[in-house]
């Protein structure tokens, strides 16, 4: 037999803080994590610990589930995005979640969630959701009522207009952008 195939990206120098109160989940994560090629992984077991990792000890992407007690993954993206508190706001905050409704996958990217991944998960599409965040980072956005990654996933080339912000999209588009961050 040969060896696995290698990857396109290297993962070998980034470090990720794994979130979730599932023993379980983290050592299946960090298992997943190594055999893309992680070596440095952090964890915690929910998101009240896991900002004090990360006050303490600065992480590439932050991997986290999104119903955790005390302190859940969207309360530890909010506090994570507060430019004002964080030290790292631009951090790529992965979601991870057994709950893909359309509703819940807009809550987390208006949060400022950067990709959001359904349970259970793959290592292919944990792999895919690493290699956006490194290879095709998001500008991020400040208005007065948000502060995060561009939620628009496709820009075309060659728009030329106005009309850029929530207000001004087609629904259509919109919920198709939504339809691509959930496949898996």
């Amino acid at each position: 037999m040969g060896s696995a195939p290698a990857l396109p990206q290297d993962l070998s120098q980034i470090s990720v803080l794994l979130v979730d109160d599932s023993l379980y989940m983290r050592r299946l994560l960090r298992s997943l994590l190594q055999g893309l090629g992680v070596r440095h992984v952090l964890e915690a077991e929910d998101g009240a610990s896991a900002l004090e990792v990360f006050q303490q000890q600065p992480v590439d992407i932050i991997i986290t589930d999104w119903v955790m007690p005390v302190f859940d993954g969207l309360e530890l993206t909010a506090a994570v995005r507060n430019p004002e508190t964080s030290d790292n706001p631009y951090t790529p905050i992965i979601m991870l979640s057994a709950y893909t409704e359309r509703s819940r996958v807009i809550q987390a990217r208006d949060a400022g969630v950067t990709e959001f991944l359904c349970k259970p998960i793959s290592a292919k599409q944990l792999y895919l959701r690493l290699e956006n965040c490194i290879v095709k980072p998001r500008p991020f956005i400040r208005t007065q009522r948000f502060f995060g990654p561009d939620r628009r996933r496709f820009v075309h080339p060659n728009y030329v207009g106005e009309k850029k912000r929530q207000d001004d999209t087609d629904e259509d588009e919109e919920f198709q952008e939504i339809d691509d961050a959930v496949e898996t």
